[in-house]
């Protein structure tokens, strides 16, 4: 039997942890507060994330690194961005051997432009780690837990590693593929969210279907253009961490994004919708490292520049889109897009 540590006792941890308990693995799944522990085991809930949802009894929580890690072949890294690196640096303090890690977190650092698997790389000696492997894709955690019909992908660099992360998760309710574009599926993974925010800001001016169409196409187009310029595969972009993930998150009443953005769309400052929905909305910190990136490299990404004056600079949402809508004229498909597409070809 596979022992799990999973890092992150959220409603994506939990229900990650749930696809594992459901397939045999015994789940050592750490959380901070002590009542949150003792609810999972006691109670075999997370209610707070996960309301309704009864947890196998495999699922045993602990407040200490040092329980969590011991004798675990692998380490799942199921946290907002923003908490990696702290919780990284405790972790490492407790492991003493040289596990697997997998990490399901879907955003970029501000400043730094680095994606999760660059942050675990920075924390982790490889002393301490076999290797590093992502798990992205369409996948509410209201879903996962109530085993839905769900499909992702999981990728590293070695295909070998990303195969055996593929045969931990996949089961009847829960189907995996897998990928070698680490940094394509991170980025895709990461960016949709951005593309989300857009979404739910456009439904909450209240422009319908047809703009909402219009926004996710041309986010995908950013997506790819982005991601092509920094070394992913065109390809990876039409997967499940490309335009699956794209979908499932600007479409669901469950994506946090897609509500912030709604929120914002109906006039409601960003620091009131946060507050309020109590829980990280990642597609707000990678939109500010987005935008960073793209004046760095001189990508053009309009509908990620338009949502960073209005999340940052406090510009109006209809001026934002009327100023999308105004822009030059231009052709739907780039020439320099199609050349680094043929460059694999």
């Amino acid at each position: 039997m596979s022992k799990v540590a999973v890092i992150g006792a959220g409603s994506w941890g939990t229900a990650l942890s749930i696809v594992l308990a459901d397939n045999g693995c015994e789940v050592a799944i750490y959380a901070r507060r002590q009542e949150q522990v003792d609810e999972i085991n006691h109670q075999h809930t997370n209610h707070r994330y996960l309301p309704d949802i009864t947890l196998p009894a495999n699922i045993v929580a602990y407040p200490s690194y040092r329980q969590v890690l011991e004798g675990a072949q692998y380490v799942l890294i199921a946290l907002p961005t923003a908490a990696i690196r702290t919780a990284l640096r405790e972790m490492v303090k407790e492991l003493d051997h040289c596990p697997l890690l997998i990490h399901s977190s879907k955003g970029l650092e501000p400043d730094t432009y680095k994606r999760v698997s660059e942050m675990i790389a920075e924390e982790v000696p490889e002393s301490k780690r076999r290797g590093i492997v992502v798990l992205s894709g369409p996948s509410h955690a209201e879903e996962v837990s109530r085993r839905s019909p769900t499909t992702v992908v999981v990728a590293a660099p070695e295909l070998k590693q990303a195969e055996e992360v593929q045969d931990l998760f996949i089961n009847q309710h829960f189907r995996v593929y897998t990928n070698t574009d680490m940094l394509g599926v991170e980025i895709g993974g990461a960016l949709k969210n951005i593309i989300a925010l857009g979404a739910g800001l456009s439904d909450g001016l209240g422009y319908g279907d047809n703009a909402k169409a219009a926004l996710m196409t041309r986010g995908l187009t950013e997506i790819a253009r982005l991601g092509v310029q920094m070394g992913a595969h065109p390809l990876t972009f039409a997967g499940l961490a490309g335009v699956g993930d794209l979908i499932v998150t600007c479409t669901s009443r469950h994506s946090r994004n897609w509500r912030c953005g709604y929120a914002i769309g109906q006039g409601k400052p960003l620091n009131e919708v946060l507050q309020s929905m109590g829980m990280v909305v990642e597609g707000v910190r990678t939109t500010k490292a987005a935008y960073q990136i793209a004046q760095d490299k001189k990508v053009e990404m309009p509908i990620t520049k338009e949502l960073y004056h209005v999340l940052f600079e406090g510009k109006s949402p209809r001026q934002a889109v009327d100023d999308l809508m105004g822009r030059g004229r231009t052709h739907e498909m780039e020439s320099r897009f199609f050349d680094d597409f043929n460059r694999y070809f």
